[in-house]
C-alpha cells in the first residue's frame, strides 16, 4: 500500500489541464477563468455623483451662499452645459458631473426657491463625487485562474466583457457496479440495495463545475463491464464504483486491464478507502473507487475533486484543511491515515462514535472530516487537528 500523499501525486499525473473555450457571460458562473481578461472601459467612465443634490464649484461652497440652477443631470442624461461661478445644476445619483463642477451638495443641505438654492449653515464636508475609474480603469486586468462567482460575473459585465475564456468542463463517466444494485424508484429483491454512490458523486462532480454522465449499472460479468466501458468512451475521466477489490465478483480491475489500463496504483493506507485503484486507459484517466458509500464519497473529496480542479486549471492542490480544536478526546489512530466523520459544535469538532464506512446517514449528518495521521497518538480535548469542511 502507498500513502495518501503518494497516491494523490499519482492521481494528478493522470490528467492535464483541459483546453480553453469561450463562454458567454450568462453561462460563466462557476466556470474557471483560464486566461486573464482586460477591462474594456473604466468604471465609472466619468466622474459621477454619489448622492442626489446639486453639482457646484467647491470654490462657491460657503454657508448661506445663493446659487442659480442652470440645468439638470440624471443617470443616462448628462447636462450639456458648464457650471460657472455662482451656478449649480440639479444632479441625481449616478449622473455625470457637469463640466466646471467638482462637488455635490446633498439636497438636505439646500433650500430651493424657483431657480435659486441657498446653502445651509452646517454643510456636509464630503464632496460626494465618484472619480472616473475609481472602481477600475480600462486596461485593468482580471486575473486567471479563478472560479467565477456571481460577484465576478457582475464585475466582468461592468468591464464590458461579454464572453470569457474558461477551461472546458471535464466529462466524467460514472459506472456503479454490482449485481446487488438497483436504481432509486425500482423494486429491489430482498438481497439487493439501492444505488446511492453514483448519485452522490454526480452531485459532487457537478458542484465542482464538471459534467457527470451517469451510466447504467454494470453487473458482475465481463460482458456487462465491457459494455459500460464502451459507453464511457469520449469521457475525460472514468470513475467506477465498487468491484475493484479482490473478491471473486470484483472484476473491474481485470476488465480494465484487458482494455489497456495502465495502472498507477492499487490500495492505499487510508481509512475509509483502502481498495482504491487509479490508472490511465488510452486518453482517459480512471479512478476505481470502493463500493462502500462512505468510502466512495470520502475518496471523492480526497482524490476525485483535486483531480478535477487540476483539469480545470486550478493547480495541483490537495483538499483544503484547516486547524480546529477537538471538543472531545480521540483515541490512538492505527496504521492507515483516517478521515473521521465529525460535526462542528460551539466547543470545537467532535468525531462521531461510529466510523463504519457503510453508514451513509452519518456522513450526511457530518460537517467535516477529521484527518488523523498514520499512528497518530491519543488526542486530548482542546488540541488542534486538521479538518476538511464538507
Amino acid at each position: 500500500m502507498i500513502t495518501v500523499d503518494q497516491a494523490l501525486q499519482k492521481v494528478f499525473a493522470l490528467a492535464d489541464t483541459l483546453p480553453v473555450e469561450m463562454a458567454d457571460l450568462t453561462q460563466a458562473a462557476g466556470r474557471v477563468l483560464a486566461q486573464d481578461v482586460t477591462a474594456a472601459r473604466s468604471q465609472p467612465p466619468f466622474a459621477s455623483s454619489a448622492m442626489d443634490g446639486y453639482a457646484v464649484r467647491n470654490a462657491d461652497v460657503i454657508p448661506g451662499a445663493v446659487l442659480t440652477v442652470i440645468g439638470q443631470a440624471a443617470a443616462g442624461h448628462a447636462f450639456d452645459g458648464a457650471v460657472g461661478p455662482g451656478q449649480t445644476a440639479r444632479i441625481f445619483t449616478g449622473a455625470p458631473l457637469p463640466t466646471g463642477a467638482d462637488r455635490v451638495i446633498i439636497q438636505e443641505d439646500v433650500q430651493r426657491d424657483g431657480d435659486q438654492i441657498t446653502l445651509g449653515d452646517n454643510l456636509d464636508v464630503l464632496h460626494h463625487v465618484r472619480p472616473l475609474g475609481v472602481d477600475f480603469k480600462a486596461g485593468d486586468v482580471f486575473p486567471a485562474p479563478r472560479r467565477l462567482r456571481p460577484a465576478d460575473v457582475a464585475l466582468l459585465a461592468s468591464m464590458n466583457v461579454a464572453a470569457v475564456p474558461v477551461a472546458r468542463k471535464p466529462v466524467v463517466a460514472l459506472i456503479a457496479t454490482g449485481d446487488e444494485l438497483v436504481m432509486p424508484g425500482e423494486h429491489p429483491r430482498d438481497d439487493q440495495i439501492i444505488a446511492s454512490n453514483n448519485f452522490g458523486l454526480k452531485a459532487m462532480i457537478e458542484a465542482q463545475g464538471a459534467e457527470a454522465r451517469l451510466l447504467p449499472i454494470a453487473r458482475d460479468t465481463e460482458a456487462s463491464l465491457q459494455t459500460a466501458f464502451d459507453l464511457a468512451k469520449g469521457a475525460d475521466l472514468i470513475v467506477t464504483i465498487g468491484g475493484a477489490s479482490v473478491g471473486d465478483h470484483d472484476l473491474v480491475g481485470q476488465v480494465a486491464q484487458d482494455r489497456g489500463l495502465e495502472r498507477a496504483f492499487y490500495k492505499i493506507a487510508m481509512r475509509p478507502g483502502k481498495p482504491l485503484m487509479a490508472g490511465k486507459m488510452g486518453e482517459m484517466a480512471m479512478l476505481g473507487l470502493p463500493g462502500n458509500p462512505v468510502s466512495a464519497m470520502v475518496c471523492g473529496h480526497i482524490f476525485l475533486l483535486p483531480l478535477l480542479r487540476k483539469m480545470l486549471g486550478l493547480g495541483e492542490k490537495p483538499a483544503s484543511m484547516q486547524p480546529m480544536r477537538l471538543a472531545e478526546p480521540l483515541s490512538q489512530n492505527g496504521a492507515r491515515e483516517h478521515y473521521m466523520r465529525a460535526r462542528i459544535t460551539d466547543d470545537g469538532v467532535v468525531a462521531f462514535d461510529s466510523q463504519d464506512s457503510s453508514r451513509l446517514r452519518i456522513l450526511s449528518q457530518a460537517d467535516a472530516l477529521i484527518r488523523r495521521a498514520v499512528n497518530d497518538g491519543p488526542r486530548e480535548a482542546g488540541t488542534l487537528v486538521d479538518v476538511l469542511m464538507l
